[in-house]
């Protein structure tokens, strides 16, 4: 039996403006386009990317997923450039708001959609909570989905769930945040995640992906702070391999190959090298 095929994973650290739909929904797309134009296999795009996260506008805009407007955009281009999408978007279903995420595949189908479990407080009055888990089987091996917070619930019980569900890798679009005076150079950013990430990495041989947008937030609760990217990659031995710009400037593309290795005892796992 052939294991999982090594892929190429862009992290897509895009610009997000509040309650900017149709210019969110045309800056994804061109980004996943331009990941496939690189030989990207799998685009990572960020939380809530069509409104923002915890925008005002996720109570009159959110849309269905997959037939509403950003989803649907987001399956197009999957299939037109010939490449798997994760994304977040804030999803409407019936009376409920939800902090979604979703898979799609290169014929524009979609494969996964998980429902944000671990949400901040300030998120709970717009967006109603999940209630599982979600791992998807690819040619690149057993992928499994979360949203940014999900990855620090107590004692990273959501992201070791998804191990024990076989995922080889697992992806996380993500919304990070700082205080609009943060110093960066003072204060890196970054070591949440890292000590989220990396002992489940090294538990599991699982590599974990976190791609955050970038700008300043305009309404909300936190109005005021800013998106900073920073995105990162955790490879199977736990090791960083690679973070993201800092900045509410600093959009990007990051490449990183991953590439399957043996695993004895759980089947496959997987080394990553930048390139």
């Amino acid at each position: 039996m052939k294991g999982p095929k090594e892929f190429k994973l862009a992290l897509v650290q895009m610009e997000v403006k509040g309650g900017e739909r149709a210019r969110n929904i045309q800056n994804a797309v061109e980004r996943v386009a331009e990941a496939a134009s690189q030989g990207a296999d799998v685009a990572l795009l960020p939380e809530c990317l069509d409104l923002g996260w915890t925008h005002p506008s996720s109570q009159t805009m959110a849309s269905e997923i997959p037939k509403g407007e950003a989803c649907a955009a987001l399956m197009r281009a999957a299939e037109e450039h010939d490449i798997y999408v994760c994304a977040g978007l804030t999803e409407k279903s019936g009376r409920q708001i939800y902090n979604s995420a979703v898979i799609i595949d290169t014929e524009g189908q979609l494969l996964c959609r998980h429902r944000k479990l671990n949400e901040l407080d300030i998120g709970h009055a717009y967006y109603a909570q999940g209630d599982r888990l979600n791992v998807v089987d690819t040619e690149f091996g057993r992928i499994g989905l979360m949203i940014c917070a999900d990855g620090f619930a107590k004692d990273q019980v959501l992201s070791r769930s998804l191990c024990y569900m076989g995922a080889d890798v697992i992806l996380s679009p993500s919304a990070w945040a700082v205080p609009g005076d943060h110093d960066n150079t003072r204060t890196p950013y970054g070591e949440t995640w890292r000590k989220a990430y990396q002992p489940v990495a090294r538990e599991f041989s699982t590599a974990i992906f976190g791609a955050s947008n970038v700008g300043a937030i305009s309404d909300g609760p936190w109005k005021g702070r800013k998106c900073i990217g920073c995105s990162l990659g955790i490879d199977s031995s736990g090791e960083e391999i690679l973070q993201g710009p800092y900045g509410t400037d600093a959009e990007c593309i990051l490449y990183v190959d991953v590439k399957p290795v043996p695993r004895p005892a759980r089947g496959t796992g997987w080394i990553e090298r930048g390139s």
